[in-house]
């Protein structure tokens, strides 16, 4: 059974709104030329985030970490069970639509200010 004509064009409106979503996705080093660090908190102020954008978690190997948690985690600077936490110093990571929350999980750091919370819309 083919497609008609109406939906071979519905079909290619949502190819080409799916590819111009991934191709207009920004990347973003978190904490700029300094990298992920201490008091990186205040970094995400000023810019606008959109699902589908990267994040570039650039830190030294064994230094730091990246964790994904949820509010509560990012509230509290601890890392709930199941959790996804990279260790790798070079992390990409593509935000999802809503609130996003990033901690380091090496105690201390995130209370020093090694978080960030950004809204993707």
């Amino acid at each position: 059974m083919g497609l008609g004509r109406g939906s071979a064009v519905l079909l290619l409106l949502c190819l080409f709104v799916i590819q111009s979503e991934i191709v207009n996705a920004a990347t973003y080093t978190v904490g700029g030329a300094g990298g992920w660090t201490f008091n990186t908190n205040g970094w995400p102020k000023g810019k606008r985030f959109r699902a589908g954008d990267r994040l570039v978690f650039n830190y030294g190997r064994g230094a730091h970490n990246v964790a994904v948690v949820n509010k509560g985690g990012y509230a509290g600077c601890n890392t709930p069970r199941g959790s996804k936490v990279y260790r790798s110093g070079k992390d990409q990571i593509t935000l999802s639509r809503g609130m996003n929350y990033f901690i380091c999980s090496f105690v201390g750091h995130c209370q020093f200010g090694m978080k960030i919370a950004i809204y993707a819309p």
